[in-house]
């Protein structure tokens, strides 16, 4: 085995995962293959590889989506692996299949592992035959109406219809009372079809007030499994996720250290390899309940990183190339806190509405102990055909009251026009006083967040202007002769002449 590993990866993704599997191909000394739409024939992902292959029309049946077209992009260019970052195919059991046939390696889990984990009835009956504790409900999905009735009745109202094939909040549903029952099961498969191609739903207990906590994992070929400590992802709009955060304030060295054997024990039931998340369900009273697997590097995966020093996305490399665990994985702590922003193009005064148009400006925070992972650039076009997620903002700090405030900081310092995002939601959850004191369940958002007033209002508008404009005059003014030999830039109010404070400038 070379001290490379492999020497040319494909990408099969776009935008700012997409950046972040490239960045760790160049520390390893790897060359990277981009795939791109035409939507994407500017983006930060194309420019960035060494290599780049246009493989279809924005939509992604027809270009991400697209296996074939995948596999034959790797081919073309001599590659020997193929990363599948999240979303799109990461999570989709005919890539590896396919990678293999084409002799190929997939950076991720064997496909058998993937399908079982893939499909939260199954992995559920899995994970009761290795003593995983499990949410009271359904073992298995139904088509009887009947049968849901009979199951809620046993678990107790409320209940959650979910999807069996799928997650990210599609297909599910919260029902209170027995009236609502037939309505969600309805609403859930007509969703879970359209997502996912398969209309299995089940029903489980509804939890309430209760913490999403999930545990990275990772496990190699040579029988090695680890745990990389918790993430805290309880601040979620429509159940996905917006901001997290690790360590959790709500466990202990004692819940943490059997939630992390507990996650171990499902990549192991499995027959897991390569980096998952295991997430589960923290109730008020301590007991935690297996929700189900990611087979995938998560988004949030940075801020365990930050905290404990390592790059998951090499291990993930080495792990597919047939290497042990690093030694480091075995000996790991914590150390201070991190906190992660997801920067989406949507309207975060508007019931979370996607945003679209062309960045006009662009200017990420700086400094110690700040992080950000980002797929786009000045002049990117945000359009309807992706996911909205644009960047990633995360931070390092000493506690956590720290890194609230380095965050807050962080974000008022984040510069995006052009398209509308979500940043000043998010500053206004993290100065909450229910987050301040650690108090983070799934229901946060909808609790404390229907009223509110828009964080920073008029005056941070005014001050994104300025800057902007500021830039601007920098690239394109001229330098103005005063007539004593001196020259001057214009001041931005003098290049704009008129100007107002209206609802064309969004950021």
């Amino acid at each position: 085995m070379t001290d490379k590993l492999f020497n040319k990866i494909l990408v099969a993704n776009r935008s700012e995962i997409a950046v972040r599997v490239m960045n760790a191909c160049r520390v390893l000394g790897i060359k990277s293959v981009a795939v791109y739409s035409e939507a994407d024939k500017s983006s930060k992902h194309r420019l960035l590889a060494d290599e780049a292959v246009l493989i279809g029309p924005p939509p992604p049946r027809q270009s991400y989506l697209d296996i074939d077209k995948i596999i034959q992009a790797a081919k073309d260019t001599d590659c020997e692996a193929i990363h599948p970052g999240y979303g799109f195919l990461a999570e989709n059991p005919e890539l590896p299949r396919a990678c293999e046939k084409a002799g190929l390696v997939f950076v991720g889990p064997p496909p058998d592992a993937m399908l079982l984990m893939g499909n939260k009835v199954e992995s559920r009956i899995k994970m009761a035959d290795a003593g995983v504790p499990l949410i009271p409900g359904m073992k298995s999905s139904a088509d009887d109406p009947a049968v849901f009735r009979t199951a809620a009745e046993e678990a107790g109202y409320p209940v959650m219809i979910k999807a069996a094939a799928g997650g990210g909040g599609k297909g599910m549903r919260i029902v209170h009372e027995p009236s609502e029952l037939n309505d969600a099961l309805e609403a859930a498969r007509r969703e879970a079809l359209n997502a996912f191609n398969d209309d299995s739903v089940y029903l489980e207990k509804y939890i309430a007030n209760a913490r999403h906590i999930e545990f990275q994992v990772l496990a190699d070929f040579h029988g090695n499994c680890v745990h990389v400590f918790e993430r805290e992802c309880s601040i979620q709009r429509r159940h996905q996720k917006i901001i997290e955060e690790t360590p959790s304030v709500a466990l202990d060295d004692k819940l943490r250290k059997r939630m992390g054997d507990a996650a171990v024990a499902v990549a192991k039931a499995a027959g897991y390899v390569n980096a998952g998340t295991v997430e589960f369900l923290v109730d008020d009273k301590g007991g935690f309940y297996f929700l189900e697997m990611n087979t995938r590097i998560q988004v949030e995966h940075p801020i365990t990183e930050m905290v404990t020093g390592t790059d998951l996305v090499v291990e993930q490399i080495r792990i597919a190339a047939g290497q042990r665990l690093s030694e480091q994985f075995f000996h790991l702590t914590q150390r201070g806190h991190a906190i992660e922003c997801r920067i989406y193009a949507e309207d975060g005064e508007n019931n979370f509405l996607p945003s679209t148009g062309k960045v006009l400006h662009y200017t990420e925070p700086s400094g110690p102990g700040i992080r950000v992972d980002s797929g786009i650039t000045l002049g990117s076009e945000i359009t309807i055909d992706y996911d909205p997620i644009m960047a990633k903002l995360i931070v390092h700090a000493p506690d956590r009251p720290n890194a609230i405030r380095k965050m807050i900081n962080a974000l008022h310092d984040y510069k995006i026009l052009g398209v509308k995002t979500s940043k000043n939601f998010m500053v206004d959850v993290l100065q909450h006083p229910e987050f301040i004191a650690g108090r983070t369940y799934t229901s946060f958002i909808s609790q404390h967040m229907t009223e509110r007033t828009v964080a920073g209002g008029a005056h941070h508008a005014l001050a994104a202007a300025v800057a902007a404009v500021a830039s601007l005059t920098q690239r394109r003014a001229a330098a103005v002769d005063t007539g004593d030999g001196r020259s001057v830039i214009p001041s931005p109010w003098e290049f704009l002449g008129a100007w107002e404070i209206g609802e064309s400038i969004h950021e």
